[in-house]
């Protein structure tokens, strides 16, 4: 109990010390200044900007950034130090250092200090942040110069120098090849004046070769503050001995030159400057003749064989020499050729291949093993341990390059019991002649083979159904067949074959089974009538495409073909040049619609150059066509010419009361011409005119009163009525056209081939001021004041 009390009043003690603490920081309002992020050691790059963080809690006293251990001051913007500022807000308590445009002075240790505060409370630094300023070094030079002069297995000393870098560059050799040079290379760093920056300087110690010859080494130096490499090269020139190299250039069959022939050896040469001096040798002994850089044996015997040709060139770097040995070549024989063999198991066997040839014949001995050829020897001579798994087929193939290879085969064959090959199961086909084989390998041959069906033996003498062959087919192996002349169903099952020699005796079962098949006639029938089918839907396709032709050509309404050279006729007026004048109108068909010849989009007026505001009266309508205005004005022989005939073009739609129809009579003049003709049907006839106007082919101009009634049934004015006065209308000078009808609008205009034939000047069109657009065709039809409208013509 005494000791559990003491524990209790020891804690009532801590508890009292615990509250008088509390009570006596709150009375004075005491929090303990802390960082709540500091400065980092950091690297920036000269131009950069770089931040280094302090972030204060329960920040009381004044802060202050420190490089070096200097005070930067307390102020935010710093003043004395344009490029540093303290970032952040006091309310975060973000004091945090910013550097713009870091130079090589920024490099130093900072520092984050608050100062003790008003309450005693103790000040506070951060760790030091040590900031590194990082300088890109300047481009490398190198020493020597852009160009440098060596000579093979000389050494030269290639020196770069790289400075103002912070830390110090890093320089690497490059060859011409992009590969790093690391050997022969020595690099040493100094200080420069301002302690702050560097100077590398790399030695390259190289000994020129022939690979160095027209390269460019490269000088790279970097460091930390760039990494794109700064370079300098230098072009370097070696001059080296002759590198040679001989060849055949020609006469040799893959290196050897056949015995015979005409052999041309090359001394290739590479070298700097050029070779000056040439030499052959053949055998140690120097070719007469004045020989470059190829030589010439005319004709190459067997005592050129293994002979040494040597070439030897020289500069003014040295001297060098090659040679080849020459191979003169003649193709492989046999002298002896390998011989079948028939030996016990266990003996031991000697197959001979003897070959000549030059160079010495490669020999192969060649094994047939299942699945495989082997390769058993290279010698001439073969000896084989005789078994199971050695007898069988030997070939011995003889090569010499150049030539074709020869070969021959032998055959090492075990003496013992037959041994029977042929499938066990055999197909044959009812009602045919079937066969049976029994294939047997026996060395020696067989002295008897024999049949068994069924468990009885088959006598071809007894049984007139069966019939027996024999055959050999080499390599000890015996083909003996059972033919069945006509086959049945009982003579499918199965049969034994017996083989048997002087070392023992072969059976096996062999089943016959019979294929199934169709009758052949069964498929026959199937044939032809695959093919009757096959035919009668042809022709029924055919006559359904007549038929839907036929259709077609009934429903189809005739073609109106319009041809202008028919209008009028030649021969009426032979020595006028104007009826040689056609138009020409697209060859082609149109179907027409006749009950519907109305067009909406066509508007009042007259067609002119672009779109031209005309005056248009209802009731003139009707008289946009020549033929339908009976003027009498157009009784002159000038408007009666074939010339002048109106013909509709393609695309441009006849009046709506107009209605074209397929003539029932062709006129002979037309029908030589092969063009249909074309008639205009109105509410009563209009008969073509067959006085002086009949050459037009246009419709006859008539004062009778019925003719009237049927021009009137096409809207044209009577005669009687009183012409309006209407605007100017321009007439052609002389005696023709003196009705006042404007040119313009007659079959002429447009066509200057008409026009100037008869003696015509042209209409001013391109002055509207001086000849304004007249009404349509005649004074007569002027528009009275107030009547007009004004609609856009169309351009056609």
């Amino acid at each position: 109990m005494a000791r559990n009390r003491g524990k209790f009043e020891n804690r009532t003690q801590t508890w009292r010390i615990v509250v008088l603490l509390c009570a006596l920081a709150g009375c004075h309002g005491y929090q303990e200044q802390r960082f709540a992020m500091e400065p980092q050691d950091q690297s920036a790059i000269v131009g950069s900007r770089v931040t280094l963080p302090c972030r204060v809690e329960n920040k009381v006293g004044a802060l202050q950034w420190t490089k070096d251990d200097f005070g930067l001051g307390t102020h935010r913007n710093l003043s004395g130090y344009e490029r540093y500022t303290m970032i952040g807000s006091d309310e975060e308590g973000d004091y945090s250092l910013d550097i713009r445009d870091v130079a090589l002075e920024d490099d130093g240790r900072y520092q984050c200090q608050v100062s003790s505060g008003l309450n005693g409370e103790p000040p506070i630094r951060s760790r030091y942040a040590q900031l590194t300023v990082l300088v890109a070094p300047q481009p490398p030079r190198i020493i020597q110069g852009a160009f440098i002069d060596a000579t093979e297995n000389q050494v030269v000393d290639i020196e770069c120098v790289s400075e103002g870098g912070k830390p110090a560059a890093e320089i690497t050799w490059v060859d011409g090849n992009q590969m790093v040079i690391t050997q022969g290379v020595e690099n040493r760093v100094e200080t420069l004046p301002d302690e702050q920056r560097f100077r590398t300087r790399s030695v390259l110690r190289l000994v020129p070769s022939k690979e160095f010859h027209n390269q460019t080494l490269t000088c790279q130096a970097q460091n930390t503050a760039d990494r794109a490499y700064r370079m300098a090269t230098v072009h370097i020139e070696v001059k080296y001995a002759p590198k040679l190299n001989v060849s055949v250039k020609s006469g040799a069959v893959n290196g050897r030159v056949p015995e015979g022939t005409e052999a041309r050896f090359l001394c290739e040469v590479d070298s700097n400057p050029p070779p000056q001096m040439y030499r052959w040798y053949l055998n140690n002994n120097p070719v007469v003749g004045d020989y470059a850089e190829e030589m010439i044996i005319f004709n190459v015997s067997r005592k050129h064989n293994k002979a040494a040709v040597k070439c030897e060139v020289s500069n003014s770097a040295g001297r060098s020499e090659a040679s080849l040995t020459l191979n003169v070549t003649y193709p492989p024989s046999f002298r002896t050729r390998p011989q079948n063999i028939e030996a016990t198991l266990g003996s031991t066997v000697t197959l001979s291949c003897d070959v000549d040839g030059q160079p010495q014949p490669e020999i192969r001995w060649l094994f047939h093993e299942p699945g495989k050829i082997g390769v058993k020897g290279k010698a001439p001579n073969l000896r084989v341990h005789v078994d199971e798994e050695t007898a069988g087929r030997y070939i011995c193939k003889a090569s010499v390059d150049g030539y074709p290879e020869i070969e021959s085969e032998a055959t090492i064959f075990i003496k013992g019991p037959p041994q029977i090959l042929s499938n066990r199961t055999q197909l044959g086909s009812e009602g045919e002649s079937t066969r049976i084989e029994c294939a047997t390998r026996s060395v020696p041959e067989p002295d008897d083979v024999r049949w068994f069906f069924e468990g009885r033996e088959i006598s071809v003498i007894h049984d007139p159904d069966y019939a027996t062959l024999e055959e050999k087919l080499g390599d000890g192996i015996v083909r003996s067949s059972l033919v069945i002349r006509s086959s049945e169903s009982k003579h499918y099952g199965i049969y034994n074959c017996s083989v048997t020699n002087e070392y023992g005796n072969a059976n096996v079962a062999i089943t016959l089974k019979p294929i199934k098949t169709l009758p052949l006639f069964i498929i026959l029938i199937g044939v032809s009538s695959g093919i009757i089918l096959i035919a009668a839907f042809v022709v029924i396709l055919v006559i359904c495409n007549r038929r839907r032709r036929r259709n077609q050509a009934r429903n189809e309404k005739p073609d109106v073909t319009v041809n202008t050279s028919d209008i009028y006729n030649k021969d009426s007026d032979g020595s006028s040049n104007i009826s040689d004048v056609k138009l020409q109108i697209p060859q082609e068909s149109y179907d027409m619609e006749y009950t519907n010849l109305d067009r909406s989009d066509m508007k009042p007026g007259l067609p002119l150059a672009g779109p031209v505001p005309m005056p248009i009266r209802d009731d003139m309508m009707p008289f946009r066509y020549s033929n339908d205005y009976s003027d009498p004005t157009y009784n002159d022989a000038y408007f009666k010419n074939p010339a002048y005939v109106y013909d509709y073009p393609q695309g441009y739609a006849p009046p709506p009361h107009l209605r074209v129809q397929s003539p029932t009579e062709t006129a002979t003049n037309r029908s030589q011409q092969d063009s249909l003709t074309r008639s205009i049907d109105t509410s009563s006839t209009l008969p073509l005119s067959n006085g002086n106007g009949s050459e037009n082919n246009s419709l006859k101009r008539t004062n009778k009163p019925e003719d009237t009634d049927a021009m009137n049934n096409l809207g044209l004015p009577l005669a009687g009525e009183v012409p309006i006065s209407g605007p100017q209308v321009y007439t052609q000078p002389g005696n023709k056209n003196q009705s006042g009808v404007d040119l313009r609008y007659a079959a002429t205009y447009g066509n200057p081939y008409l026009r100037n034939s008869l003696g015509y000047s042209a209409v001013h069109t391109a002055k509207p001021a001086s000849t304004p657009a007249p009404p349509p065709y005649s004074a007569r039809g002027a528009i009275p004041p107030g009547n007009e409208k004004t609609t856009p013509a169309t351009h056609v």
